[in-house]
């Protein structure tokens, strides 16, 4: 067998491990993914990171966490992606993407580093469009009654058929550039930043409402982010049923795309010489104990236990039990090509679990968001602990270029410029100076912060409460995991002020 030079990454957005045919999902169709499975090895307890969408990707690009520090933003001054070095070892590195968050403030430097990229334009609020198409009517993209942006009121009047709409176009040009690249000698990272299936769940025939053939109104394909959502009033449970189902028929329409990738690689042999990893950067809840969307809980199983799944040519493995998190898909890839990026990094390489030389690659992993619970997993058990003060301080933003995802929404809601209280301080390893602002009671803070709740804490133990339904708080266990998030937290070098906020200091 040839020895392993390739590798091709795709990520598919919001990608729930629960609903999948190969983890025992039976809701919706997902042949193509299960026919991957087949052939690689499945992580059962693969776990997130950062959150959400661009903090993620910073974990699996950088290979290092950094929501103790900022939330969502760009690659750092101090901060090295895999693509620099592969690109200066000669491996050539291309992003096939049509995720819009990539391409806006708060998305800077991720794809400028790779040898090349191609953005596919139109999904959920790119702003590809200014007026919609006058020659829409009869256009396969059915009227929908939820949306908002332009995606809902310009682009989605351009599709003229499924091949039209971003995630199929994305997986098209997988398999052109794939196709293209036949023949090349050099290594490459193909890396597949699919958006789907994300919101909005957004379909044409014969996808939309294969799950829900009885919906005779206007699709509902933008989902709440809720909680106590059925209770509340915000959907009645026939509105979600259907905004479940719509994630379904999104979820089905890419899983039949990415077959086509799949075709290409079965084509063209690359199972020879070619490492592929499916993964994900987070869950979606869909009506999971009445919650939909990301909105302000703690990480349960829907959000945080992800799908996993990498095809390794020298690999006999079929499952693999030990706990990873998405940095480790940096040090994996890092390990493949023989390459180190310049700062400190927090992932491990999952190559010796791989070939079966280890089980086991960690002993905790870290994961939250910025500004709200921080939890440590150790394999069996997950312990969320939250703020304990009122103002959800002490709390700094460490960042020199001081950028945050756009709520186009809500435009006044701006991510809280430095000012005069800012100074220098140096991140773990790193010459490099960065702004640090302290956050002061009364300060407006960043977005993700908003609304966070004090003294809540969570423990579960997931081997016997899976469905997270027994919080063991107060128990010899709750200890425990409190030593075990301060160990990880002074591991990875976090902010003293994380271990004052969350009370172990």
């Amino acid at each position: 067998m040839a020895q392993t030079k390739n590798a091709v990454v795709i990520l598919l957005d919001s990608l729930n491990r629960h609903m999948l045919g190969c983890y025992g999902g039976d809701e919706f169709e997902t042949p193509n993914l299960d026919r991957f499975a087949a052939r690689a090895t499945r992580f059962d307890n693969h776990c997130v990171g950062s959150l959400p969408c661009m903090p993620a990707r910073h974990d699996i690009l950088v290979g290092a966490l950094d929501f103790l520090w900022k939330p969502w933003g760009s690659i750092e001054l101090w901060e090295q992606p895999l693509t620099v070095p592969l690109r200066a070892k000669g491996v050539t590195t291309m992003l096939i993407s049509d995720h819009p968050h990539l391409f806006e403030s708060g998305g800077e430097n991720y794809h400028t580093d790779f040898r090349a990229w191609d953005y596919v334009r139109g999904h959920e609020n790119d702003p590809w469009k200014t007026q919609p198409d006058p020659t829409w009517m009869g256009a396969p993209a059915l009227p929908a009654s939820t949306g908002r942006g332009q995606y809902y009121k310009e682009s989605r009047t351009y599709f003229r058929n499924e091949a039209d709409f971003p995630g199929p176009k994305t997986m098209q040009a997988t398999v052109d550039w794939l196709q293209q690249n036949d023949g090349s000698d050099k290594p490459f990272l193909l890396f597949v930043d699919e958006f789907d299936p994300h919101e909005p769940f957004d379909t044409p025939d014969p996808w939309a409402n294969k799950y829900d053939p009885d919906w005779d109104e206007e699709l509902m394909i933008w989902p709440p982010y809720s909680v106590k959502t059925v209770e509340n009033g915000i959907l009645n449970e026939k509105q979600a049923r259907h905004v479940r189902a719509n994630y379904g028929s999104k979820l089905s329409m890419i899983d039949h795309w990415f077959g086509k990738v799949l075709d290409t690689l079965d084509a063209q042999n690359l199972w020879e010489d070619t490492m592929v990893i499916v993964c994900t950067d987070h869950g979606h809840y869909l009506g999971e104990r009445d919650i939909f969307g990301k909105p302000g809980v703690p990480h349960y199983e829907p959000m945080g236990h992800t799908p996993l799944m990498i095809y390794h040519p020298q690999s006999s493995v079929q499952t693999v039990d030990g706990l990873t998190t998405n940095v480790d898909i940096n040090a994996t890839l890092c390990d493949l090509f023989g390459v180190e990026a310049d700062q400190r990094n927090h992932g491990k390489s999952m190559l010796p679990m791989l070939t079966g030389e280890q089980t086991s690659i960690r002993e905790w992993a870290l994961a939250g968001i910025y500004g709200r619970w921080v939890h440590v997993l150790d394999g069996k058990r997950k312990y969320a602990r939250g703020p304990v003060n009122d103002d959800n301080l002490p709390l700094s933003m460490w960042s020199n270029r001081w950028s945050t995802m756009p709520i186009h929404i809500m435009p006044d809601l701006r991510l809280p410029m430095p000012d005069r209280r800012a100074f220098l301080d140096f991140m773990p390893s790193s010459e490099i100076p960065v702004i640090r602002q302290q956050f002061q009671p009364g300060d407006m803070l960043p977005y993700w912060c908003v609304g966070q709740r004090i003294n809540e804490h969570y423990l579960y133990d997931l081997h016997n409460d899976p469905q997270e339904t027994e919080n063991l708080l107060g128990s010899q266990a709750e200890k425990d995991m409190q030593d075990l998030l301060r160990t990880a937290l002074t591991e990875v070098e976090a902010p003293a002020e994380q271990l004052a906020r969350l009370g172990l200091s």
